[in-house]
């Protein structure tokens, strides 16, 4: 029986065969699209599982509120994981890790530059399953200056040679490291990378007893069976027990009464797992993507798959007084309900088949430019796992019953005796279903168009908005540090350059964070403020642009200003400050200065602008500050000249040390690389989803006009010209696309707010975006048509007249 059944179902694919090629084409390109999206967002969502604690292992994540602003991140002081150790008995291990940002590696007077070096305790390879593949596991961090570099820079630095208990200079530190290990790679889908593992004693602040000094990321392994809500419910404790006194001495109140007061200060534990999802979180290593857009693009996988199983559904319904006779002989001939679905059921599944084969070529062949697209290594792997190939067998029969079951239902009900007697009649229902899965498809299409047009008008807005400051022509130096003490006579040198405009050092630069501290005011002894810090030199202001609202910025000449401070107008509105020269900053870093204000600047974007504009303050640089950046402004002709004079001066104060450095305009819109990514993403698949949908209503237009051929004959001979029969025949595609407009209006404007609230500063919709999306669906759906309404609308009616 099934053998005949093929053999039939073959000789119908021939007898249909533009209608089976669209139907294909159309399945196949709507599973190809669903496949990469699935394994985007696999890959996604299995960061951290190479772990095999994974179950264990947490990260401590600051929760503060001071003044009224929100501070969530992977921040914690040094003295923490060795007090959770000896306080929680449901804590085994603990594992302090700090970024070192890009870093020099020098062996042997050859210089590296390494953006992914990291301190970390002896404890990582106890937490992190990361193989070592030379040296003692429980020895390779425990003491000062050791370090541990990855297989792939073990080759990189040493080459051949063993680099066991090689030197290697790491930095600015005159002490050089010993190579105690060779690990192999970090995973890709880890939420950190380290191609360098460096002794977290090394660092001076390692044993730093301060409870409110945030600085370092602290993970913890819980003692198997152990649940994480136990030990987050002592935190309150052990916070009133060590950060209690410390409250007392800076603000002179308990930490109940701060708390009383509307603040907030905790720490709660994240599962290593959930890291890479939780952009919530202030990160300090690889930045967490938002979880909203796995689901979104998850829902257009889904609605592109359903618009490809409309296709097949019109197409088939739209055919079905074709296969009437067939269906009508068969019952008379002793076929039942169910063999029939069987058989159109069995048809459904061959194409899927077909459609699954050419979907996984189109995926392999599209795959490493979509891997490119999003800066990801996606594999398709049908041998991975066992269940790989059942899965996708199992996903090709969902979209057969979904794209066939109707119509098997549909064409297996026809009455044997109409069809045979010739008054068979497909009915008004089947048109009106067909009429229902059209609008459908280009309401999906036009939410897609108008998706992708918000998008790309929140990300061109956010890289030409004027952040507060000129950020074209501006140069940033990393590794400010490698200057040392030469930094003033570093920056005359440079300033002497010709194509030089100015030059300044600083702490901190727009986009590059690095502390937010607390302060208080004088006469407001029991409130905290918190304010994103930098150190800057005198030159600040003029190399970067900002604009004073009030006041002057530092002078040179006034001794006073090394304990003074500028703010910005958020601090102003924040904090209430309403008289400027009567307000003194109190600085718990340093208890013996109260810092004037000298001046206001004007608001400046130093964040990306998903943030508002928090309170900011500067104070002067200490010249024992050789941390931080170096800003150069530069001319705007002969860019590449100047920058070559300033690394040949770069050369000469820090010798076999490249110059690291970036230009800012482009480090702000690398904020926004996922946005443009997702966008990206968004016009591919709005693409593909609108050409799935026209191809399936070419195919229903191309059977309408075929149905409708001796009419539109009729209609010529009676004198209608060709331009009055394409508007005859094309305007229910009109209104049709005009309804699709009106659901998919409220549900994108509904959307496109909710994606727009993830941004401080943002874009309004508005309505021409609306009404451009329903203007270029209205464009393709009659491009689509045009060419076979017009083919059969110029037709001879003689021609027409005589057409079967």
């Amino acid at each position: 029986m099934l053998p005949d059944l093929l053999k039939h179902s073959l000789r119908s694919f021939k007898r249909q065969a533009s209608y089976v090629f669209i139907n294909i084409l159309g399945l196949s390109i709507g599973i190809a699209c669903s496949l990469l999206i699935a394994l985007y967002i696999i890959n996604e969502s299995t960061y951290d599982r190479y772990n095999v604690k994974s179950d264990r292992i947490f990260r401590t994540i600051l929760d503060g509120k001071i003044g009224g602003q929100q501070l969530t991140v992977f921040s914690s002081p040094a003295i923490l994981g060795p007090t959770l150790v000896k306080e929680f008995p449901e804590v085994e291990d603990f594992c302090r890790m700090s970024g070192m940002g890009a870093t020099t590696v020098t062996y042997e007077n050859q210089a590296f530059t390494e953006d992914d070096c990291i301190e970390a305790d002896s404890s990582f390879f106890n937490i992190f399953s990361v193989p070592v593949l030379k040296g003692d596991p429980a020895n390779l961090l425990n003491e000062p200056h050791k370090a541990v570099v990855s297989e792939s820079t073990a080759k990189r630095i040493f080459g051949n040679e063993d680099p066991i208990d090689k030197q290697i200079k790491i930095g600015t530190d005159t002490t050089r490291f010993i190579v105690s290990g060779v690990m192999a790679d970090i995973p890709e889908k880890s939420h950190f990378n380290a191609n360098i593992l460096t002794s977290f004693m090394t660092n001076r602040r390692s044993k730093d007893t301060q409870w409110m000094s945030n600085s370092f990321g602290t993970y913890l392994l819980l003692k198997p069976n152990t649940s994480y809500e136990t030990v987050e419910a002592k935190f309150h404790d052990l916070l009133a027990k060590y950060v209690g006194p410390e409250l007392e001495k800076y603000m002179g109140i308990s930490l109940d009464e701060f708390l009383k007061q509307g603040n907030q200060y905790r720490f709660f534990l994240q599962n290593i797992l959930d890291s890479h999802l939780d952009p919530s979180i202030q990160q300090q290593f690889k930045s967490a993507i938002d979880p909203k857009y796995l689901m979104i693009f998850g829902l257009v996988g889904i609605l592109i798959v359903i618009i490809a199983a409309i296709n097949f559904m019109n197409l088939a319904t739209a055919q079905a007084s074709r296969r009437a006779k067939e269906v009508g002989i068969k019952k008379v001939g002793g076929s039942t309900k169910s063999m029939l679905i069987f058989q159109f059921l069995t048809e459904t599944f061959m194409l899927t088949l077909v459609a699954l084969l050419l979907a996984l070529i189109i995926v392999k062949i599209t795959l490493p430019w979509f891997s490119s697209l999003l800066d990801v290594n996606l594999e398709l792997s049908l041998l991975s796992a066992w269940y790989v190939i059942p899965a996708l067998l199992l996903f090709a029969c969902i979209v057969g019953l979904l794209a066939g079951c109707y119509p098997a239902f549909f064409m297996s009900s026809f009455n044997p005796y109409d069809v045979l007697k010739g008054s068979f009649k497909t009915g008004s229902r089947n048109g009106t279903l067909r009429r229902i899965l059209v609008v459908f498809q280009f309401s999906v299409s036009i939410l897609l168009i108008i998706g992708t047009m918000i998008m790309y008008r929140q990300i061109k807005y956010m890289v030409n908005k004027d952040v507060g400051f000129d950020k074209n022509n501006l140069i940033v130096i990393e590794n400010a540090h490698t200057i040392g003490q030469k930094m003033k006579s570093f920056k005359e040198e440079i300033k002497a350059t010709p194509g030089v405009v100015n030059i300044s050092s600083s702490t901190a630069v727009p986009g590059r964070i690095n502390n937010i501290n607390g302060y208080g005011i004088e006469g407001r002894s029991e409130e905290s403020y918190l304010m994103t810090t930098s150190w800057v030199d005198m030159d600040f202001i003029d190399t970067y642009g900002i604009e004073l609202a009030s006041g002057r910025f530092f002078d040179s000449t006034f001794s006073s200003d090394s304990a003074a401070c500028l703010v910005n107008q958020a601090a102003i509105e924040n904090f209430s400050i309403t008289d400027l020269e009567k307000t003194r900053i109190v600085d718990p870093n340093n208890e013996s200065i109260n810092r004037t204000i000298t001046g206001v600047m004007k608001n400046f974007n130093f964040e990306s602008l998903r943030n508002p504009i928090n309170p900011y303050i500067v104070k002067v640089q200490d010249k024992n500050m050789l941390w931080g950046y170096i800003s150069i402004r530069l001319r705007d002709d002969n860019k590449a000249a100047t920058i070559a004079a300033i690394e040949k001066v770069w050369s000469d104060f820090a010798p076999n040390t490249p110059m690291q450095y970036y230009f800012i305009d482009e480090d702000f819109e690398k904020m926004y690389t996922q946005e443009r990514q997702n966008a990206k993403m968004a016009v591919l698949f709005s693409i593909l989803a609108i050409f799935i949908a026209t191809l399936g209503l070419f195919g229903l237009t191309s059977y309408t006009v075929e149905q409708r051929t001796k009419e539109i004959g009729v209609r010529k001979a009676l004198g209608s010209s060709t331009a009055g029969i394409y508007i005859e025949i094309s305007k229910e595609i009109f209104i049709l696309v005009s309804i699709s407009a009106l659901i998919a209006w409220p549900l994108i404007y509904y959307w496109a707010g909710q994606w727009l609230t993830n941004f401080h500063f943002r874009i309004d919709p508005g309505l021409f975006s609306f009404i451009y999306g329903l203007l270029i669906a209205i464009v393709i759906a009659m491009a689509t048509i045009s060419f076979k309404v017009m083919k059969v609308a110029r037709l001879n009616p003689s021609k027409s007249l005589k057409y079967e």
